[in-house]
């Protein structure tokens, strides 16, 4: 476990005591049921927006609190622990790209509102069922007054609830991201409900102007201002990914101690006992890899991409894990709505597949060290 400083200390602690209070797994099953489009609660996201968690990891200079993303990952963590619904992952990302590229007038217009909790931010990047940052039909074409973008993104998290999308699109000289409102003419959305119940969209751009301040421009050029974007993602849904597996084991502990079979109670018996301790050192292992990842996103560091990688293909097989060891330890219990186990396993199977599934990420990290 990273070594933490006193802020990153108070941070967590705070974390831990709000999302328990506030975003207990009850919360989540009540937001299911009443069917939220957005897939998320307004009032808990603007609380988050008051705390300050918005802005963990943007710069002073920009209206953050510049604590970087462990310190963020550690609050993401806790929201997966609970299964906390909040849309605080996506929309941290889409205000970095702002800080990273953005216009001066982007940054003003939108940089205090997605700080706040006012607004939400969205990537949206994806076109197809899997995650494939290379393949983007979506084009931006440059016009007299800026840009016009056609196309579709597909599986957009946090997509129902934005205000501010992220956007790739292909331009004559290659794929750049675009600021685009999400109300602004052109901008549609459809509910893509899949089976975390969470705020999904597929989104269509037909004929949407932009003006030439919404094209986002980096000095390591656009190729490296998306994968710097899409990292932070992934790191980022490694840490719920970490603190889902967390919440799920301890849920499976707690059944452990208190279930009673043949007269005993069943963390009694050995085998149980083994899958329980091998499913803790793997939940430690993760927490290693995921720290070491967004510590590498805070530090520049040349192996990011790497760790990243990493981080997000080793939380996916333990989250795997814990949530089936969850459902099987429960017995028949974990197989009813009733209980809180069927959550736990259909956001972990969304996140595997967010950003690039275990078997994605093991392919890029062979590649990068040229296997």
């Amino acid at each position: 476990m990273a070594v933490l400083d006193e802020m990153q200390s108070m941070v967590l602690d705070t974390a831990r005591d709000w999302t328990r209070e506030r975003m207990p797994v009850s919360a989540f099953r009540a937001l299911r049921d009443a069917g939220e489009p957005r897939g998320f609660d307004a009032a808990s996201w603007s609380e988050m927006g008051d705390l300050g968690w918005g802005g963990v990891a943007i710069p002073e200079a920009h209206g953050g609190s510049g604590l970087g993303y462990l310190t963020l990952g550690l609050i993401v963590e806790q929201t997966g622990r609970h299964l906390g619904a909040s849309p605080l992952a996506a929309s941290a990302v889409a205000a970095d790209a702002l800080v990273l590229a953005g216009s001066e007038a982007i940054r003003d217009a939108w940089l205090p509102r997605l700080l706040s909790g006012e607004a939400v931010g969205a990537l949206a990047v994806d076109e197809g069922a899997r995650h494939d940052p290379e393949v983007i039909a979506t084009t931006a074409e440059r016009t007299a007054d800026g840009w016009r973008l056609n196309g579709t993104k597909r599986f957009v998290a946090e997509g129902m609830g934005a205000d501010l999308l992220i956007v790739a699109a292909r331009t004559d000289g290659g794929v750049a991201l675009f600021a685009v409102d999400a109300a602004a003419e052109g901008v549609s959305r459809t509910a893509r409900r899949l089976t975390d119940a969470r705020g999904h969209a597929d989104i269509e751009l037909s004929n949407v102007a932009v003006g030439p301040e919404a094209r986002l421009s980096h000095p390591d050029g656009d190729a490296g201002l998306i994968e710097a974007l899409l990292d932070r993602a992934r790191a980022l849904t490694a840490a719920e990914l970490l603190g889902l597996s967390v919440g799920a084991f301890e849920m499976t502990l707690e059944y452990l101690k208190t279930r009673v079979q043949f007269d005993r109670i069943i963390g009694s018996f050995q085998a149980l006992q083994h899958r329980a301790a091998d499913l803790h050192t793997r939940i430690e292992l993760t927490r290693s890899a995921v720290e070491a990842a967004l510590e590498s996103i805070d530090r520049a560091a040349p192996d990011r991409a790497l760790l990243v990688s990493l981080a997000k293909a080793t939380a996916s097989d333990t989250a795997n894990l814990a949530t089936r060891e969850m459902i099987q330890m429960h017995g028949g219990i974990g197989m009813t709505d009733a209980h809180d186990a069927g959550f736990y396993i259909k956001r972990s199977r969304v996140l595997e597949a967010a950003w690039g599934s275990a078997a994605w990420h093991r392919e890029r990290f062979g590649r990068l060290i040229g296997v």
